[in-house]
């Protein structure tokens, strides 16, 4: 059977008759796409059904995709030979096959040869494998198939990817001298991408070399309108020297179509080789500073300082995934005065140099060197120390994460600067080290609104945003410069979209991060790679499972199962990967560290594909009872924590989704202090209703009274009177039956309130009566039947009574070590001891008021 994505989607089956197999359904043909273009990853039910629906989802939407799933499955994947496996996997599902059954797999594996191949410079062998790639293609990326989220970022990722495949076959073939055969060609690519300059400067050396300089230099000059009048920038300086050396009519244009030079010396060199070629002067190679740099004023200062002040040596720039650090340094670089030449060379992006020898010969490539190179290192150093003599350069190298990717540039150029960027700083390696973080709320603002500007158009500008939106956004990202720029590059994917909108589809952390990529390729490979590099993958994706927001080093140690040095000693090595950051410690020995938004979006979605559901399990528990004790003693320490509730309230969920019953009703139980004092009644209603399900399913009816009394005291907050009196009923026949004394006081004295508001003083008296009757001397259902019985005295006109109530109340809470009911019972006391019978605020329970007449 063979799968075939690159065009309209097709399944071919060998067998007579049964040529054809591709789904006529449109949602059958998206979901089986997906599953392909993601083969051999996880895909989730929540990322299919964006897919399938986008923010519409019907009701049934997940029954309706284990329909579409069977169907596939029957259809496609019934188990035979050279069929591939579509299983079942939390979260989703996984799709096997083979990768010669896949034209896609066939052309990523070719295009990555080819790229080997021009990296070995070996032309006929690299142009042959970019052509069979392309040969592949059948017109765009399932050109018949509606395009989500996951399969539009897929589309943009491999549009890009195919132009670069056809990039590189063109370069090879100009190697190969064939540029009589490509002018045509070219002509159309320049048409078709206006705005590439590679394109461009193929054309102008074909033309150049095919005898037509004017047109060359007429190529030049229309795609240089084409800059100033649509962008207001100029071309790059590559494009620019190599239109100087068409006017020049530099004959060693004729060569190969790499920037020839002239000699400066003349090693000996093996027979049928070019001589190397040194320049004279150092061509200026940097590219053009990124357009949307905004922000980060403090670090361009401080780093342009330092690279002027540098003599030589290397200076650091520092941090995570997405943090913009080559557009700082490429900032800091075009200001910077280096008069003898700038060069960047790419260390970190696919088929760049990654050993000591590739490297040198590559920097020597951007300085201007020519000709066949020695393949030794040492020759390599040789011939850069000679080039590099009496010059001051500044040699950026981007993505240099390992000490043998600087130490060699550095030592081979002592007078030069070295800049280097990476992601942390490569042990060995001395210099002045800048790192990088999030931006601070104006700065990432500011980017946002300028990614807004250039994605939409100067028309962009003239609403702007409400700024409690573009915080929302900003929070979102985990103010990253990558995630806000990804973010601003959904707009033109959805014209219809406005600042709002996109806050509202970044809401959702499930299909975040899937948004995230398809806004930007560049922002996903930074994130992949930096996961693909990381030294411990498996503690990075358990970290993950924590809420947004700073953590501590026992909370990891729940995670991890292991002691606080252990999981100290973890945290440390990924801190130094750029994977995570540190806060401000809130006390003395506090330490405290962040993951960024989108690298904990990360970790979650590959604890999900990696993890078995064993390790989930675990982790999930211990971290539900480590925040649920944590939570208490900052309770009973009398400082609740004022936590993100709906953070809390989505471990919660996930817990209770993992079959936890036992920790989500202590998790859930150990927020209702906080849902009480910050009366947040969507998590708390969300939260508890989970948990009263756990405790059913566990067979724990004291906390199933606990959970439903409690859910009572929130209808009650809520003015859901009779939704009230049924939460009420209900745990009192729970407690009553367990029995639970202190539960079923309670539950009467919540019973007694509703009375006494809709003013039966008589049954609110009954009740109280029973209330007090069964908690007994102490607990905390003698306080509320207490307090209760306070607030009857007062609307009754009894204040001598009330003030009785209270002082009782205040005793009893101080044995129960309940900070918030001392303090709630204190301010009711002095205020009937002060203004017994005035009108005003009657605070009704801690932070519940209501107005009342005087009597």
């Amino acid at each position: 059977m063979r799968f075939q994505v690159l065009g309209p989607l097709a399944v071919r089956a060998a067998e007579p008759g049964r040529s054809t197999l591709t789904p006529r359904a449109a949602k059958l043909r998206v979901v089986l796409a997906t599953l392909l273009v993601r083969r051999g990853e996880i895909v989730s039910v929540a990322g299919l059904i964006d897919e399938l629906w986008g923010d519409r989802p019907p009701r049934t939407a997940k029954t309706t995709l284990q329909v579409y799933v069977s169907q596939l499955r029957k259809r496609l994947f019934g188990g035979a030979p050279g069929t591939g496996t579509l299983e079942t996997r939390m979260p989703g599902y996984l799709l096997q096959v083979d990768p010669e059954q896949l034209d896609l797999s066939a052309f990523e594996s070719l295009h990555a040869r080819g790229r080997e191949a021009m990296e070995d410079r070996d032309w006929d062998r690299a142009a042959d494998r970019q052509r069979r790639a392309l040969a592949l293609w059948r017109g765009p990326l399932l050109s018949d198939t509606p395009h989500g989220a996951l399969l539009g970022t897929a589309a943009t990722r491999l549009a890009e990817l195919r132009t670069s495949a056809l990039e590189q076959r063109i370069r090879a073939e100009l190697h190969q001298g064939r540029h009589h055969d490509l002018v045509g060609e070219l002509q159309g690519l320049t048409a078709e991408f206006p705005l590439r300059e590679e394109f461009h400067a193929h054309l102008m050396v074909a033309l150049y070399r095919t005898g037509r300089q004017a047109e060359a230099l007429r190529a030049f000059a229309a795609l240089r309108r084409t800059l100033v009048e649509e962008l207001a920038i100029e071309p790059g300086r590559a494009l620019q020297e190599l239109h100087r050396r068409i006017l020049a009519a530099d004959e060693t244009l004729l060569g190969p179509p790499e920037a020839p030079v002239v000699l400066t010396e003349a090693p000996q060199t093996a027979p049928g080789t070019a001589p190397v070629r040194l320049p004279d002067r150092v061509a200026d190679e940097l590219p053009p500073p990124e357009p949307l740099f905004t922000g980060r004023t403090a670090a361009l200062d401080a780093l342009g300082a330092e690279l002027a002040a540098s003599a030589g040596g290397c200076v650091l720039v520092t941090g995570g995934p997405g943090t913009g650090k080559t557009a700082l340094a490429l900032a800091a670089a075009h200001a910077a005065g280096f008069p003898d030449g700038r060069v960047l060379v790419e260390c970190g992006a696919e088929g760049a140099p990654r050993d000591e020898a590739r490297l040198l010969a590559e920097v020597l490539r951007r300085c201007g060197a020519t000709g066949t190179l020695p393949e030794h290192g040492a020759e390599l150093a040789a011939l850069l120390r000679t080039l590099t003599a009496g010059r001051r350069l500044l040699l950026v190298l981007d993505g240099a994460d390992r000490a043998e990717l600087i130490l060699p540039v550095c030592a081979a150029a002592p007078g030069s600067v070295v800049l280097a960027t990476c992601r942390r700083s490569p042990a060995g390696v001395e210099g002045r080290t800048l790192r990088l973080g999030e931006l601070d709320p104006a700065e990432a603002r500011e980017l946002l609104l300028a990614a807004r500007r250039a994605q939409q158009g100067p028309e962009a500008s003239g609403g702007a945003p409400d700024p409690a939106v573009l915080d929302r956004i900003v929070r979102r990202c985990g103010a990253l410069p990558g995630a806000l720029r990804a973010a601003a590059g959904l707009l033109p994917l959805h014209p219809h979209w406005d600042a709002d909108r996109l806050a509202e589809r970044l809401r959702a952390e499930d299909t975040r991060l899937g948004l995230l990529r398809r806004g930007s390729a560049r922002f996903a490979r930074s994130l992949e790679s930096a996961y693909g590099t990381a030294a411990d993958p498996a503690g990075f994706r358990l970290l993950g499972l924590l809420p947004p927001g700073p953590f501590t080093v026992p909370a990891a140690a729940a995670l991890f199962g292991s002691g606080p040095g252990a999981a100290e000693d973890r945290l440390g090595a990924l801190l130094a990967e750029g994977l995570l950051t540190t806060v401000p410690a809130a006390a003395p020995g506090g330490a405290r560290f962040r993951l960024p938004e989108a690298l904990r979006l990360l970790a979650l979605e590959r604890l999900h594909a990696e993890d078995e559901a064993p390790v989930l399990r675990a982790a999930t528990g211990r971290l539900c009872d480590h925040l649920s004790t944590r939570l208490a003693a900052a309770y009973h320490g009398g400082s609740p924590e004022r936590a993100a509730h709906p953070d809390l309230v989505r471990l919660l969920e996930r817990a209770h989704d993992l079959g936890l019953w036992a920790p989500v009703v202590r998790l859930a139980e150990a927020l209702t202090p906080s849902f009480e004092e910050q009366a947040d009644w969507g998590p708390w209603r969300e939260g508890h209703t989970r948990a009263l399900d756990a405790a059913r399913r566990a067979g724990d009816r004291r906390a199933e009274a606990r959970l439903r009394r409690s859910l009572g005291d929130l209808a009650w907050q809520r003015r859901e009177h009779t939704a009230a009196r049924a939460h009420y009923a209900a745990a009192l026949a729970l407690a009553r039956g367990v029995p639970d004394a202190e539960e079923t006081g309670r539950c009467l004295a919540g019973l007694a309130e509703l009375s006494l508001d809709a003013g039966g003083f008589t049954e609110a008296a009954r009740l109280l009566d029973l209330a007090l009757a069964a908690s007994g001397d102490g607990g905390r259902g003698r306080y509320e039947a207490r307090r209760v019985g306070a607030l009857l005295a007062l609307d009754r006109g009894r204040p001598e009574a009330a003030e009785r109530h209270f002082a009782e109340c205040l005793r009893l809470a101080a044995a129960l070590g309940e900070p918030r009911l001392e303090a709630y019972a204190r301010r009711c006391l002095a205020g009937v001891r002060d203004a017994p019978g005035s009108p005003g605020g009657l605070e009704l329970r801690p932070g519940v008021w209501r107005l009342r007449p005087a009597h």
